[in-house]
């Protein structure tokens, strides 16, 4: 059981969103069975890149081999891309899809459980691989060589972000508890020049943390390298309502990321892939050493397939939400991921048996 931690609001009001979400283009409450929609829209984080926006991971990979554009376009339906920053994303996201405006999107676990469990009917359709490494760091000059080394000391955190479930099973792990430290709870650019001024003693953050080791404002002690069943997942999701109704043009889309997957996982395509994330907030040498897998594979950064650990990631991350009053209602596993269309996709492909890991077939338990 993960200890207690400080109810926190995630939510708040968000300028421009509104404005955002209309970009996109107003879609209709519901598409009779028989019509096809005159668009889909994905949305996905994004950076600028060169005065345009850049799409975080398999996204832009899509974009750029073209298929699923092509694919929809045959049956008269146009392809949108909402480009999400990540300062708002999860918010963004969810507003998104609670107003019909969006149909699927590429993000966190936390936000989509929080969506889930506030009346937003959507499902996590695929896995966007093994997950999201978190690190942390401490200032230069401390010397400390684990979490037990901190307590009483300062530690910054973004609260209520993805990440502060594996602080949380840290923690645990080690018998300690978020009290046992001086918590601040600053977003990651704070923390980070909070740490190079020596004003907090330690971070938990995302791979930010390499670059900011390489600027020499502190030290990696730890990070999910060692405990990879404990990294933030992210994951293609939908509405459950677009996909009931439009099942053929999911399996269009989820196809179009299982093909990115794919291409993604291909040790001659690391180079490529690598430059495409480079452009968000890391240089590709933070990126290689992020991607480092200590006994695995390049491929096994991308598996699309939902697995086990992926359902009990989820089921973590639903009794910790709602443990911690983070969400008013507690989200059955069952009743959010689904994973058919990737399975279906995977087989049509022929790509059974590409990666490793075991399909999780029928129900989710």
């Amino acid at each position: 059981m993960f200890r207690a931690l400080p109810r926190r609001t995630l939510l708040t009001g968000l300028i421009g969103i509104t404005a955002a979400l209309a970009a996109c283009g107003e879609k209709p409450a519901s598409t009779p069975a028989a019509k096809l929609p005159a668009a889909v829209t994905i949305a996905a984080i994004s950076y600028t890149y060169q005065g345009k926006p850049t799409f975080n991971g398999l996204s832009q990979v899509v974009i750029n081999q073209g298929w699923l554009e092509g694919e929809l376009k045959k049956n008269g339906v146009a392809l949108n891309w909402l480009p999400v920053p990540t300062s708002v994303g999860g918010p963004l996201i969810n507003e998104g899809f609670a107003a019909k405006r969006i149909d699927f999107a590429g993000y966190g676990d936390f936000p989509a459980l929080i969506a889930k469990s506030g009346g937003v009917d959507i499902r996590a359709i695929t896995s966007s691989g093994q997950g999201n490494n978190a690190y942390l760091i401490v200032r230069k000059g401390l010397e400390a060589k684990s979490i037990e080394d901190l307590k009483g000391k300062s530690l910054a955190i973004h609260r209520g972000r993805p990440w502060e479930l594996t602080l949380a099973k840290l923690l645990d792990s080690k018998g300690l508890k978020l009290s046992d430290f001086k918590i601040y709870n600053l977003n990651p650019q704070a923390a980070y020049s909070a740490l190079a001024a020596g004003k907090v003693d330690a971070v938990f953050t995302l791979s930010e943390a390499i670059l900011q080791e390489d600027k020499g404002a502190g030290t990696i002690i730890w990070s999910t390298k060692s405990n990879p069943e404990w990294k933030m997942r992210t994951g293609l999701f939908a509405r459950t309502e677009f996909t009931t109704q439009n099942p053929e043009l999911t399996q269009t889309v989820v196809n179009a990321y299982i093909k990115a997957a794919h291409w993604a996982s291909q040790p001659e395509n690391r180079a490529a892939f690598l430059e495409l994330a480079s452009r968000g907030n890391n240089p590709t040498s933070v990126l290689e050493r992020d991607y480092a897998n200590e006994g695995g594979d390049w491929n096994d950064h991308f598996s699309p397939i939902i697995d086990q650990g992926f359902v009990a990631h989820f089921d973590d991350v639903s009794k910790y939400t709602f443990e911690n009053k983070l969400v008013q209602k507690e989200v059955a596993t069952r009743n959010f991921i689904d994973p058919t269309f990737v399975n279906k996709g995977i087989d049509e492909l022929g790509l059974k048996g590409f990666w490793k890991e075991t399909p999780v077939t029928g129900p989710v338990q």
